[in-house]
This record gives C-alpha cells, sequence and structure tokens, in this order.
C-alpha cells in the first residue's frame, strides 16, 4: 500500500496504540497480541507503523539486511573483509495464515549440498522480517507449530532451519505484532504467555469520537495522499520522540521499590512464574523513556500493568471478568 492510514489518525484505541509504540522503542518486551471484534483498526494500526520505522544502514546485497553497527551479522557477512552499505527503511513484513513452515523459516537446498557440499539458503520470511516487524493477521488461526516457531525465533533472534542433519542459522530479530477476532477461537494458554503484551480492543463508544473517527476514515478514502499529507507533521513528530525513547531507554533507571512493587502485583493476582514481573519492568521502564522521564515510577507500572498481566492471570471456569484490581495502590501498599 502507497499510503497506509496515518497511525497518529487512529481515533480511540490508546492501549492498543501504547503497547505498539513500547515494543518499537523495546523489542525485548516480546511483541503485541491484539484482540478485539473485527472493524477495530487492529490491521490498519499495525500497518500504520509504517510511518514511525526509521530507515537504518544494511550490508549492501545481505538477503536479511544484516546492520553492521548492530553486531549481529550472518555468516556471510562475517567473512567479508569489507562491505558497502545502503539506506533501508525498516517496514512491516505480513505472514498469510496459508504460510507453510518452509515459507515462513527458508529450506536448504539440499542437492547443492549433496552433490556440491555447499550450504545454499533458500531466505524464507523470518529472512525478511529480521529487523523490522512481523504481523500476523488471524494469529489465532495459525497452525500451532508456526506460532511456536515464530514465538521462538523472536525470543532468541536467531532461525535455524535443519534438514537431513544439515543446519543454517541467520538473525532474526524482530517484533512480532499478532492480531485476531477472539470469536473466531482463541490462543493456546502457553502461547499467550510469550506474548510481552496482550490488548482487549472494542469498538469506540463516545459519539464524538466515533464520528470523528468516520470522518477520517472517509476523507482518507476520498484522497489517501491528500489525508496522509495533513498528518505527516504528527508522524514526523511521533517518530522522533520513538528515536529518542530508543537512544535513552538504557539509561533510565528503575529504583528499588519499584523491584518490590513488581514483586507484589505477580504475587498478589497469582500469576504462574515470573515473566509477567520482569516484562512489568522493562515496560514500565519504556514508557518512562517515550515520556522522556530519567526514571520508572509506580504510575508507569500501574499504566503498563492491564497490558502485562490480563493474559497471565489464572481465571476460573466461566469467568468473564478481566480478574484486575480497581485499585492498584491497594495491592501495591498493602
Amino acid at each position: 500500500m502507497d499510503h497506509p492510514y496515518p497511525f497518529t489518525a487512529i481515533v480511540g484505541q490508546e492501549q492498543m496504540k501504547l503497547a505498539l509504540i513500547l515494543n518499537l522503542i523495546n523489542p525485548a518486551l516480546g511483541g503485541v497480541l491484539i484482540r478485539g471484534e473485527k472493524g477495530t483498526a487492529k490491521s490498519t494500526a499495525v500497518r500504520g507503523l509504517t510511518g514511525l520505522l526509521e530507515q537504518v544502514e544494511v550490508v549492501e546485497g545481505c538477503p536479511f539486511h544484516c546492520r553492521p553497527d548492530s553486531g549481529e551479522l550472518c555468516r556471510d557477512c562475517r567473512e567479508k573483509k569489507h562491505w558497502n552499505t545502503v539506506p533501508y527503511t525498516r517496514r512491516v513484513v505480513e505472514l498469510p495464515v496459508s504460510s507453510t513452515e518452509d515459507r515462513v523459516v527458508g529450506s536448504l537446498n539440499m542437492e547443492q549440498a549433496i552433490k556440491k557440499g555447499e550450504k545454499v539458503f533458500e531466505p524464507g520470511l523470518l529472512a525478511q522480517a529480521n529487523g523490522n516487524i512481523l504481523y500476523v493477521d488471524e494469529i489465532n488461526l495459525l497452525d500451532d507449530h508456526i506460532v511456536d516457531v515464530l514465538l521462538d525465533s523472536a525470543a532468541m533472534g536467531v532461525n535455524t532451519v535443519e534438514r537431513e542433519g544439515i543446519s543454517y542459522s541467520h538473525p532474526a530479530r524482530f517484533v512480532l505484532v499478532g492480531t485476531m477476532n477472539p470469536e473466531e477461537g482463541d490462543l493456546r494458554p502457553q502461547l499467550l504467555d510469550r506474548f510481552g503484551l496482550v490488548v482487549e480492543i472494542r469498538g469506540e463508544q463516545d459519539m464524538a469520537r466515533r464520528s470523528e473517527l468516520i470522518r477520517r476514515r472517509m476523507d482518507y478514502e476520498t484522497g489517501p495522499a491528500a489525508f496522509c499529507a495533513k498528518w505527516s507533521r504528527e508522524e514526523r513528530e511521533w517518530k522522533e520522540k520513538i528515536r529518542l525513547a530508543q537512544r535513552g531507554l538504557s539509561a533510565v533507571e528503575i529504583p528499588d521499590s519499584l523491584y518490590l512493587d513488581a514483586a507484589k502485583t505477580g504475587a498478589a493476582l497469582q500469576v504462574d512464574g515470573h515473566r509477567a514481573d520482569i516484562t512489568l519492568l522493562k515496560a514500565a521502564r519504556t514508557l518512562a523513556a517515550f515520556e522522556g522521564e530519567p526514571a520508572a515510577r509506580r504510575d508507569h507500572l500501574i499504566q503498563v500493568a492491564p497490558m502485562v498481566l490480563s493474559h497471565r492471570m489464572r481465571r476460573q471456569p466461566f469467568d468473564t471478568t478481566d480478574g484486575l484490581p480497581e485499585n492498584w495502590e491497594r495491592v501495591l501498599d498493602g
């Protein structure tokens, strides 16, 4: 799409937008799963991230667009003594639900390997996704094995293909974003837990916002180029804010009191394991960086808590509530 709908023009859905922005700033958060009814701007928001992605320098001709400044290079780039770099704009790579494993991870040319002893790798979607955003619409309809592969690669930053005793690995660092309609089925709890953030969204109910949403969408469909041009200033401002947050993230401090708050939250809500506690702190720190703050605070932790915890909490059968507390201060000071 030449003119995707601008991310900054989306009306409402603040939690969804924040979850996506936090993962742009800090891919180590573990990706985003967006659950909601059809027609709630899930795909529009993900594709709109294109306008907020920066341009980087990559090795010319590399199918994995390795970045020399990242320190993570594929085998071919490591073996080169010199290389040229070219500008590359990060993008959103879409993975169709019908994708096969070979289409996703890539394949080895076994004929070449057997006859000539050469490892000839045919890149898949994970090669394209390296350094980018990998988007899976209707991820709940994707084969569980493929979802496992995506989550493993996203966590380790490496894709390894093994066939007949021959293996090939390449960098695969990407932000995994999945969208789904819960009415069409859910993901297994084990897979849900692997997503760093999960947000639930619904159609806009405020009449003023709803009418503004309709007006903007109709303006966009009348003239996409003109509409995008009208929002170009906001897109540049958000892009710069994200860039500054990325640069300042490592300097954001986490006070000792916040470690205790994270531990109390996980224990009080009976969350299994410690992944949620760690992700809480990472997300709070990332939010502080986005706001330009030198240290993460309790209010940052409380703001990101629903995205981190809602899908990791134990639920009783037929429970229709999200189980989250109404008064977070009472939980933390209890």
